[in-house]
């Protein structure tokens, strides 16, 4: 007869197997990856906002003071930043560095995908459904009505770019744009604390100005360009993909170009105090 230790090493094996199975069957299949993803996203918003709590508390002695819907919109950000950090890398990477959207490969651009740009459009698609609960939640404090028109907007790209796996090289063009996140809200904080006359201030915001008219006006305008010399290729996706893919990044644009003035406006009353 077998020993309770024996018995216990065979049940620790079965249920180890039984668990693999699961993650690669079911959890990372090509079928199921994308719903993984999206609930992965729901769930580290989740984690990084009780983080963001617990290290504020901890370290930052300006967070205790700060009012319930200021703590709120504090570990929102927290959230946003570190999904801005990863969504940034992984488009950076699929563009630019990997080979999934290379024209030296045959076929057309429009209709590349993979199980990881899937994978990360899906972890991406979980934050924006988080964030816009919490902004409907605590409206307007998190945000007015532009807010939820960028959220919707890149809600739909993302829900059709995963289950279509049409146009997901353009997605990516456009959330690159995420990298100015971290410098919006790291000038919040620091606003927020009462550090708006120091230098990391204003170093803060001469970065942003620059980040921003990178990521969010030159890049756009290399994405049309990029647009323009695929049309042949783009026209061979379904219509609903076209609209997208024309309409989107042409609101955004629009909408990048006003906040944009108000970056510049906000700059120049900056310097100016400080001559």
């Amino acid at each position: 007869m077998m020993d309770l230790s024996t018995t216990s090493v065979i049940a620790a094996k079965a249920y180890k197997y039984k668990a693999e199975s699961l993650v690669k069957d079911y959890l990372f299949s090509d079928h199921y990856v994308s719903y993984t993803a999206v609930l992965g996203g729901i769930l580290m918003c989740k984690m990084v906002y009780n983080i963001t709590h617990l290290i504020s508390s901890l370290y930052c002695k300006s967070y205790s003071s700060l009012t319930k819907i200021q703590k709120l919109e504090w570990n929102n950000r927290g959230m946003s930043t570190i999904h801005a950090i990863f969504i940034t890398l992984m488009s950076v990477y699929l563009v630019f560095f990997s080979n999934l959207f290379s024209d030296e490969l045959d076929g057309p651009v429009t209709f590349r995908s993979s199980n990881l740009s899937n994978f990360t459009l899906g972890v991406s698609l979980g934050y924006f459904i988080t964030d816009l609960a919490m902004i409907f939640w605590a409206y307007p404090s998190l945000g007015g009505m532009e807010y939820v028109l960028h959220h919707m907007l890149s809600i739909v790209s993302l829900v059709y770019a995963i289950y279509s796996e049409e146009g997901q090289l353009y997605t990516y063009m456009v959330l690159i744009s995420e990298t100015t996140t971290p410098g919006i809200n790291l000038r919040w904080f620091l606003d927020t604390i009462g550090m708006k006359r120091s230098k990391a201030y204003l170093v803060n915001g001469v970065a942003m100005f620059v980040a921003w008219l990178v990521a969010r006006i030159i890049l756009f305008i290399y994405l049309f360009y990029h647009i323009y010399f695929h049309y042949d290729q783009i026209k061979q996706m379904s219509t609903f993909s076209c609209i997208l893919i024309f309409a989107v990044p042409t609101i955004l644009l629009a909408m990048n170009t006003i906040w944009f003035a108000k970056i510049l406006r906000g700059l120049k009353k900056t310097l100016a105090k400080r001559q």
